[in-house]
């Protein structure tokens, strides 16, 4: 019987937070690492019923102690990441492809990026189920050059562009077929299953998810998060 599986992977080293003492995905806030709130979303979601985590090998202890206190229950497998984003993805959809069945719709979703909704991860499983794949973005708010190899610039216009983020999600024996491919070509460097699948020939079809869905990659990406931690804190107690 087919199911919903998050596979969440946390296996960057975080250069360019530049911290000395965690990955970027261990950092906390109010004691809380920043990887336990991205988990703690699919975790509470009444049609997610599995996740898989890919994580730095050296972190996985340290992990699996976060998940018992923070009494995240729905957690699978946890499976050592790989060299690049593109290998941890492999990893967990391989640990998954061991424990639900082929048809079962993946949402891949970065471990850094802890401010999706609930609705959103519902318009990705309805998005799969309906039309195969679902990618979430968020509509362009400035404009985008595109360089040419004749030194021209094209320009697009903004109401057709979209920025993709996640989760991206699919069927699992898709982007497994996809991800093995990849693989056998010698090609390594895909920046996200998005763009592998539209090389591979996939349609690809997309939701609109929430502007604050950044990955924190940066300083200021972790001060804006804590940010919007506290207004959804005051909408929850102040009803704002």
């Amino acid at each position: 019987m087919s199911k919903n599986v998050a596979i969440i992977f946390a296996g960057g080293s975080g250069r360019r937070m530049n911290t000395k003492s965690r990955p970027k995905q261990f950092l906390e806030f109010r004691g809380k690492p920043v990887i336990i709130y991205t988990l703690e979303l699919f975790d509470n979601h009444p049609d997610i019923d599995g996740i898989v985590v890919s994580c730095l090998e050296d972190w996985i202890p340290y992990l699996e102690k976060m998940l018992r206190k923070f009494e995240i229950t729905k957690v699978r497998a946890i499976v050592p990441g790989g060299a690049t984003g593109q290998d941890s993805i492999r990893a967990g959809l391989e640990a998954a492809e061991g424990l639900y069945p082929s048809d079962s719709i993946v949402l891949i979703h970065d471990g850094v990026r802890p401010l999706i909704t609930e609705e959103t991860i519902s318009d990705n499983i309805a998005c799969v189920k309906e039309s195969g794949s679902c990618i979430t973005c968020v509509p362009a708010i400035e404009t985008f050059i595109v360089s040419r190899e004749d030194g021209c610039l094209d320009i697009p216009s903004r109401t057709n562009c979209r920025i993709a983020r996640a989760p991206q999600s699919f069927r699992l024996g898709d982007i497994l077929k996809a991800h093995r491919r990849a693989i056998s070509e010698g090609k390594h460097d895909f920046i996200d299953c998005c763009s592998m699948m539209n090389y591979y020939g996939h349609k690809l079809h997309t939701v609109d998810g929430p502007s604050e869905n950044i990955k924190i990659t940066t300083p200021t990406d972790f001060f804006i998060f804590k940010a919007m931690v506290d207004v959804h804190e005051n909408q929850q107690i102040f009803g704002f």
